[in-house]
């Protein structure tokens, strides 16, 4: 494991989705779509609908879906591939 990681807990208890605010945070949406995306903030999301690859810059591609709590870390260089419209809950980190 790598400061460049995604860090993905799949089905996080309601509690701890609650603990950490989750219902607050700014919303997202994405039709379906191919992007490059580089993080400069660490960010965590919830997803609350949708399904997508993240494809690290040299690396191999991850698929997310719904009630996946997921962090990016700052400094991830990626490609987005959008494969079903996404909604979810963001929140951008300060490390």
């Amino acid at each position: 494991m790598n400061d460049l990681d995604i860090l993905v807990e799949h089905k996080p208890s309601p509690a701890k989705l609650e603990v950490l605010g989750v219902e607050g945070w700014p919303l997202w949406r994405r039709e379906p779509a191919t992007f490059p995306w580089r993080y400069t903030q660490q960010e965590t999301c919830y997803v609350l609908r949708g399904r997508f690859l993240v494809t690290p810059e040299g690396g191999v591609p991850q698929e997310f879906r719904r009630g996946d709590l997921i962090r990016f870390p700052a400094g991830l260089a990626c490609t987005w591939e959008v494969l079903e419209a996404v909604e979810k809950h963001y929140r951008l980190d300060q490390s």
